[in-house]
């Protein structure tokens, strides 16, 4: 499926009632419907009517992305060149990085940039490590400035972190640590013109060791300022969180539902992580995870929420992502083919 050849489906219906107006307006019409000059003037029966609800995709144009570490192997085998082309036959408007070089040896960032402007595909984000133990190494704790130079080369709008706030522990002054270096990161990326993001998996939702009421996601809530630090959530571990952490160490009840939070904060979430899982209570996470639309989580429910938000169709970026795909590139086209299926009905 290739979305430069694809028809809007609103569109389409909108054009073909006006077309269909137009003709029945005009000389002739009545032929054309099949009828007489007699029954054409005539009460159209109920069926007639009665207008077909319009509908449009739930997911919002071009807002369709991929995490490239899920077709990693591909870029390995094939390069990236190959892999644009097939992300962008497959309907894809974005692409999430993480890794600039995907294994495939000397490319640089500016070679990377523009291979997937050829192919149609905007960089919307990238994964780079929060810290790194090596006082030379590639992460924000030791390179923001030439984080945020390859970020810009790159032309992104968001440049993030996929790695846990925990650089201190897992207590709540640690993570008030860790969120206060996030502001200092998520600032200078202002500077710049982008937004620093934080993706979560599942322990972000944990408790706090030194205090076991306290939902650790909800420090790096409260001690980020909103303005500086924005989030990527990953649906996917944000199910299994559900699953793991409903309830405190002493035992509890603390239930909670992961569109709440998007809800309750719609504009720190530009980006989102699709990926699906089968719930299973024998795995340790509670889900089997699958490809897109194999699984348990109702993405047209989630999306339509999110959609129903202030600017919600315009502001929020979809990522598609699989750890461990059986085929990534199968996975690719199956996971957008089921996005892009998605429609709700529609007051035109």
């Amino acid at each position: 499926m290739n979305r430069k050849n694809t028809v809007d489906a609103e569109l389409a219906h909108r054009l073909s009632r006006r077309g269909m107006l137009g003709v029945t307006a005009g000389a002739g019409a009545a032929a054309l419907l099949g009828l007489s000059a007699g029954t054409s003037a005539a009460a159209p029966s109920a069926a007639a009517a009665k207008k077909p609800a319009a509908t449009r995709p739930v997911l919002p144009p071009g807002r369709l992305g991929i995490q490239l570490y899920s077709v990693r192997d591909k870029i390995q085998q094939i390069g990236f060149a190959s892999v644009f082309k097939e992300l962008s036959e497959f309907g894809y408007d974005e692409i999430e990085y993480a890794g600039y070089t995907q294994g495939i040896g000397s490319i640089s960032v500016k070679q990377v940039a523009r291979l997937a402007k050829s192919y149609g595909l905007n960089g919307i984000g990238s994964h780079v490590g929060y810290f790194t133990s090596d006082p030379n190494g590639y992460s924000f704790a030791t390179s923001l400035g030439k984080v945020l130079d390859d970020a810009e080369t790159l032309g992104l709008e968001h440049i993030g972190t996929a790695s846990s706030p925990n650089r201190y522990g897992n207590t709540v002054d640690a993570w008030k640590r860790a969120a206060e270096e996030f502001n200092t990161y998520g600032e200078a990326a202002k500077a710049r013109g982008m937004k620093f993001y934080q993706h979560n998996h599942g322990d972000e939702f944990g408790f706090a060791s030194d205090n076991p009421d306290v939902r650790l996601y909800d420090v790096l809530l409260a001690e980020t300022d909103p303005k500086y630090v924005f989030l990527e959530m990953d649906i996917y571990w944000a199910y299994t969180a559900q699953f793991r952490f409903s309830v405190t160490p002493q035992g509890k009840p603390r239930p909670f539902e992961p569109i709440d939070y998007v809800v309750q904060q719609p504009h720190r979430y530009p980006l989102f992580h699709v990926k699906d899982g089968v719930h299973d209570p024998d795995a340790s996470d509670g889900y089997d995870m699958v490809d897109v639309g194999d699984g348990d989580i109702d993405y047209k429910t989630f999306i339509q929420k999110v959609n129903a938000t202030n600017k919600g169709r315009t502001t929020h970026h979809w990522q598609v992502e699989h750890d461990q795909p059986v085929d990534s590139l199968e996975f690719a086209r199956k996971s957008a083919d089921h996005l892009h299926a998605l429609t709700e009905k529609h007051k035109g």
